[in-house]
């Protein structure tokens, strides 16, 4: 028997080259949070900025070099059929292999669609495993690399699940929906998983022990977004063949293999640091996920290229997308507004205003209505007020006198629940299920598994299901968490939600006739929000991954362009990311100014490179923000850093302090008002130093200006007697030093002025011969008294000259010194610093 090496291991790479990447999509939802959009059409045929989800999930793994999908399905199987036969990616042109599976109809869940792949064995090799509800453009390709390079040294790797990092309040972060993950820090293999629902709020995670002693170092992460893409090994669609208790993926599978003893298989993260990734698995992920697509996150999927369903739009200035076709219908008094989608054959009648919407194909907005944040499908006919959290279907006709209750969705089919109060929604759907057993073989039948899971399943409980619906902020919900930061910021968070969108959240849908001006107050309001959360998360990721200053300011200025905003919301973002970022140091004095100088010196040239210089506009945003925050004690120091760095000049200052709105004037509340005072006060002591520093120069250039002088006409007279030594000499050698313009022709000037007044004074002119005379003795003490006195007088003025001729310092050399100078200037000018800053500390307490 020849050796096993024989076929060693180099013929097993040139196989596992050659092996086609595989993905397996889960088009069934398993559960009825659509209802009753999804009566009628499974959930991943439902259009996202008018193209069917299942489409970008079909656009996301063609970005990732996947060749071959199977499409497993089990509800409205003929519909999905027939969706991947008249799409794009049925050609063969496209590169995809696309190929329908149809369960057995015992499938009730992911488990079942699970074993039900192994059934068919229709893997062969690792694949990537999703659901048909993906919006990604993060390159799979890259994490199925590194599962296979892990593979090859652990055999027991199973399963590489992919994870964004999020803020707490990142809006496609189901606050209903998360989990804790346990990582370790080295090798990101998950060592811990726990679902984390939002209602009842949940204030602890139990660890076991065991992780701890055995991995003396842990990452416990709650900031995690389940992008929900797998990459699996071949043997995990047998794992759950074996297991049948596995019905949920990551609450049962993972779970279980993590917590097995017998299985002794490893499951690893890959925490995706760029692209977009996201599910659309409720009504409020799917209101945030249009958001995203419309602000363009998920380039270069997004509707003016490579936009999955094959339209082609127009893409305007402030992220409007009209259809390319000429077929859209737009008054001449109808207004767009920014971050809005109009599919092709839609009319916008006379009065009528559509803002941060999305509309279907053969739409029709009647005159005098206003669309804000609403999604409306194709061929939707609106004449009536529609309220907050509504989503209306297809082919859905809504009278004049029509009203709709906050969170209803609506179908063409006149036996849904139109009226249905979504606070009892599973009760009613179970009755209406028992009464329709005929219909259960059309309808989505993951409701099924719901039916057998209500009782214990938490996640699918009405309350916490209130978390994830569009517009519904379940303020009367009990959600305060101490254990918890991001129950508390959001629950915090959610009242000035409300004030600053008219009493709707930023995902609420709202179509109503009110006074057109105040809703396009509230749309615009709805866009200085979006665009200011926007640009928080970039300066976020900019001061935590240390990107550039010129790439920071390249990102601010597309968001601004893109959202058609002022400037100064640019730079009040940014002057408040510096300033909530300088840590406040107990005892203040050097340690304090120090941190403020550092963190200027790295971040403070962003300011003046969002697009336009204004400095005083600078030191206005500096004083609101310190006098709205813990910051207030630092506005002196942060501003003299500023002034240090020239982002800031003496006239700025000078200029702002001048400024009635410099000193609270109009500012409420009375607290805040004197905050403001204080600011200005601090302004008041700088402009003062600034005054002494001034006076205090032109005394001494006054003084240095009398000795030159005295001392000129000193030399003049001690000169004169020398006959013999031409007048023009003196004058030549003053103009060469005064006209002098680099230091090494002055050094060449002073030393030839040095030399020929030596000379002058060492030789003078011998008298007349027919009146020499001998002196006498007295005679020659005076004369030597008068040499000495000369030669004093003339090193004076050739110093004094010396030091007129030093350039003058642009700023006072309080706030800028050189490392080059003296130490007894340097003392001197600390000191004095020291006396400035501790100045500005007292105004500003």
């Amino acid at each position: 028997m020849p050796p096993k090496s024989s076929f060693g291991t180099k013929d097993r790479l040139i196989v596992e080259d050659e092996e086609v990447l595989q993905a397996v999509i889960l088009a069934d939802s398993f559960n009825k949070r659509f209802t009753p959009l999804t009566t009628h059409k499974p959930r991943c045929l439902l259009p996202i900025c008018n193209a069917p989800l299942l489409d970008w999930t079909f656009e996301s793994l063609a970005l990732a070099g996947v060749q071959e999908i199977f499409v497993i399905c089990r509800s409205h199987a003929d519909l999905v059929k027939k969706a991947i036969k008249n799409s794009k990616w049925s050609k063969p042109s496209a590169g995809l292999k696309i190929v329908p599976i149809v369960t057995a109809k015992e499938t009730f869940s992911p488990g079942d669609a699970m074993r039900d792949i192994y059934t068919h064995g229709i893997i062969t090799s690792d694949f990537v495993l999703v659901t048909g509800d993906l919006v990604s453009n993060v390159r799979i390709d890259e994490v199925v690399r590194v599962h296979k390079e892990r593979r090859k040294t652990n055999k027991d790797a199973i399963m590489t699940m992919v994870v964004k990092e999020s803020g707490a309040r990142h809006r496609t972060r189901s606050r209903g929906d998360s989990a804790v993950f346990v990582l370790d820090p080295d090798t990101s293999e998950c060592l811990h998983y726990e679902a984390v629902i939002g209602y009842p709020p949940k204030q602890y995670a139990k660890i076991p022990r065991e992780i701890l002693v055995e991995h003396p170092e842990v990452e416990i992460r709650n900031d995690l977004i389940d992008c929900s893409i797998d990459v699996c090994s071949v043997e995990v669609p047998s794992l759950f063949q074996d297991n049948f208790d596995y019905a949920d993926i990551r609450r049962d599978f993972v779970q279980g293999v993590l917590t097995s003893d017998l299985l002794m298989k490893n499951i690893y993260c890959y925490v995706a640091k760029e692209g977009y990734a996201a599910r659309v698995k409720d009504t409020k992920s799917y209101a945030s996920i249009s958001k995203d697509i419309l602000s363009r996150w998920t380039f270069p999927l997004v509707p003016d290229d490579n936009h999955p369903g094959g339209h082609s739009y127009e893409h305007l200035r402030g992220n409007k997308y009209i259809a390319k076709d000429n077929s859209v219908v737009l008054s001449r008094t109808c207004k767009i507004g920014n971050n809005t989608l109009i599919g092709s054959k839609s009319q916008i009648a006379e009065h009528a205003q559509v803002s941060a919407s999305v509309l279907g194909q053969r739409c029709i907005v009647g005159a005098g209505s206003v669309v804000r944040d609403s999604y409306l499908f194709d061929g939707v006919v609106e004449k009536s007020k529609v309220d907050r959290g509504c989503l209306i279907a297809d082919g859905v006709i809504i009278g004049p006198e029509a009203r709709l209750e906050p969170f209803q969705k609506l179908t063409e089919d006149e036996e849904a629940e139109a009226g249905e109060d979504e606070a009892a929604e599973a009760d009613d759907e179970d009755d209406e299920d028992d009464e329709d057993g005929g219909e259960s073989d059309e309808e989505e039948v993951d409701s099924d598994y719901e039916e057998a899971e209500a009782k214990i399943d938490e996640l699918e409980h009405p309350d916490n299901q209130r978390l994830m619906r569009i517009g519904d902020n379940a303020s009367d919900l009990e959600l305060s968490d101490p254990g918890s930061v991001t129950s508390e910021s959001e629950s915090e968070s959610e009242p000035d939600d409300e004030d600053r969108f008219g009493g709707s959240s930023p995902s609420s849908s709202t179509t109503s006739l009110s006074t057109p001006s105040d809703l396009v107050a509230q749309a615009d309001s709805a866009a200085i929000s979006e665009f200011r959360n926007e640009v928080t998360q970039s300066l976020d990721r900019a001061f935590a991954e240390g990107h550039s200053v010129d790439n920071a300011a390249v990102e601010l200025k597309t968001l601004r362009m893109a959202s058609n905003v002022p400037l100064r919301l640019v730079r009040e973002a940014v002057v408040a990311g510096i300033v909530s970022r300088i840590n406040i140091v107990e005892g203040g004095g050097v340690p304090q100014r120090q941190e403020i100088s550092a963190m200027v010196n790295r971040w403070g040239g962003l300011i003046d490179k969002i697009g336009g210089v204004d400095a005083v506009e600078t030191v206005e945003i500096l004083q609101e923000c310190c006098a709205s925050s813990d910051r207030l004690p630092l506005f002196g120091q942060i501003l003299a850093a500023l002034y240090q760095d020239d982002i800031v000049e003496e006239d700025d200052i000078r200029h702002w302090h001048q400024k009635p709105a410099a000193q609270g004037e109009g500012v409420k509340p009375p607290a805040l008002q004197e905050n403001f005072k204080k600011c200005w006060a601090v302004g008041a002591h700088m402009i003062k130093q600034f005054d002494e520093q001034e006076s205090d120069e032109e005394s001494e250039e006054e003084s240095e200006d009398d000795a030159g002088s005295e001392e000129e006409d000193t030399t003049v007279k001690t000169v004169a007697p020398t006959q013999q030594q031409p007048a023009t000499e003196k004058s030549t050698s003053r103009d060469e030093s005064s006209e002098e313009e680099s230091a090494e022709e002055e050094e060449e000037e002073e030393e030839e002025s040095a030399e020929e007044e030596d000379d002058h004074i060492a030789v003078p002119a011998p008298p007349h011969p027919a009146t020499e005379k001998l002196p006498s003795q007295d005679e020659s003490e005076d004369e030597d008294e008068d040499e000495s006195e000369e030669e004093s007088e003339e090193e004076e003025y050739h110093t004094a000259e010396a030091a007129q001729q030093q350039p003058a310092l642009e700023k006072p050399a309080l706030h800028k010194r050189s490392p080059e100078e003296g130490e007894d200037l340097a003392s001197d000018e600390e000191e004095e610093e020291e006396e400035w800053y501790e100045g500005s500390e007292g105004q500003s307490e």
